[in-house]
């Protein structure tokens, strides 16, 4: 089995244990341990953090040590960070754990998405976007899963959760052994005289974000994750007010989701063959359009086609940044560029819902959404004024 094949199975498993983990079940766990509604939205954002603050070091020590080397250390993360939960007595021991499996992503995701740009340099668009569409899938499934096995055993709570995560490790182990199967020939760093002079991390993070292209690109994928995570955050409250209930918010987030998981490959490839500045323009604008539109959705059919038009946009954009990141970094930094990619993503999905959580106690939750798109179309023509630029470095 090729190692693009490994990267995306293994990724299918690990994102669906670290979401099962988490969506529904940890809120009502934390919730059942007696921690107020404050301490759960801290325990919440601590995973999150961790990406921030970790992605790019691992992706940096990746390409000094090897990029087998780091999905090894998240393999035992996903693999143990699951059994810790069923030892939670208080806020600050949730928390030490969130921010542990936190680190799991933040190292597979961004070392992941640089061995697929380095093995697949004349497809590296379809194939980050397959990659993508595979850990969607488990982003997808595991709710259900997770739902499913507390409703079961909705009468002993406790044996509830702790079956779920003993169920996120079975999960993680899953994982393990698919990295554990990688090639070590696809996995190992890429010298440069840098690296061979001894040039120490921080010498090399400080080299990479004075980058202002691979830096606009990424600012680019956060605006569209701030505007994601408003959507997934206000849009029940927004149905709500307009007389929808959970049933018909559900259908409007899923069906958002399946459209971009069954599109991103396509987009990808497209990206490959005409080129991914223009692309990223196009999904832009359609982004922006179609967040403001949410503020119109007041029934479900409005709300899905609105929403999957809105995926269709996320896809369009999310499966050329990443290929264009590929292609703007040097082979020896391409796992530290994902790290600054997926640190900057993070950045902007947790943002989003802080900052429009302000607008909507100050100026009202329709105005989320507007202020959201107003957030794309500044991502729009910052990117498009650099467009030039970008392009003449890569």
């Amino acid at each position: 089995m090729s190692a693009y094949r490994i990267l995306c199975i293994s990724g299918l498993f690990a994102i669906f244990s670290t979401t099962m983990a988490k969506s529904p079940v940890l809120p009502l766990y934390t919730a059942y341990l007696g921690v107020g509604s404050a301490g759960i939205g801290v325990i919440a954002s601590i995973s999150p953090l961790a990406g921030i603050l970790c992605s790019i070091p691992a992706g940096v020590l990746a390409d000094r040590y090897g990029s087998r080397r780091m999905l090894v250390v998240a393999a035992v993360i996903f693999i143990t960070a699951p059994l810790l939960y069923l030892l939670a007595c208080s806020v600050f021991y949730l928390s030490i754990v969130r921010f542990y499996h936190g680190l799991a992503t933040a190292i597979f995701i961004p070392v992941s998405m640089s061995v697929i740009s380095k093995l697949n340099a004349d497809r590296k668009g379809q194939r980050l976007g397959t990659f993508s569409s595979a850990t969607l899938l488990g982003r997808f499934i595991a709710p259900i899963i997770g739902g499913a096995v507390i409703g079961l055993w909705a009468s002993a709570p406790r044996s509830g959760f702790n079956t779920v995560y003993v169920m996120c490790a079975a999960v993680g182990l899953i994982a393990t052994i698919f990295i554990l199967r990688l090639p070590d020939d696809a996995m190992q760093p890429i010298k440069s005289n840098s690296n061979s002079q001894g040039g120490d991390v921080a010498g090399a993070l400080r080299a990479l974000l004075s980058q202002r292209a691979i830096l606009i690109t990424a600012g680019v994928e956060a605006a569209v994750l701030f505007s994601y995570g408003t959507f997934e955050t206000f849009l029940p409250l927004h149905f709500k007010a307009k007389g929808l209930g959970p049933y018909e918010t559900g259908a409007v987030l899923s069906a958002q989701i399946i459209a971009v998981a069954l599109t991103k490959p396509a987009m990808g490839r497209m990206s490959d063959k005409y080129g991914r500045i223009n692309q990223i323009i196009v999904g832009l604008a359609i982004c922006a359009i179609f967040m403001g539109l949410i503020y119109f959705a007041y029934n479900i059919i409005i709300g899905i086609v609105i929403s999957v038009l809105f995926g269709l946009g996320i896809a369009v954009v999310t499966s050329a940044t990443s290929a264009l990141i590929a292609d703007l970094s040097r082979k020896e930094q391409l796992s530290s560029s994902m790290g600054v990619f997926a640190s900057v993503m993070d950045i902007g999905h947790t943002t989003g819902p802080l900052v429009c959580g302000i607008v909507a106690a100050d100026m009202g939750l329709g105005r989320v959404f507007i202020a959201s798109s107003s957030v794309l179309v500044a991502a729009l023509i910052m990117f498009s004024a650099y467009r030039r630029k970008i392009q003449g470095q890569r």
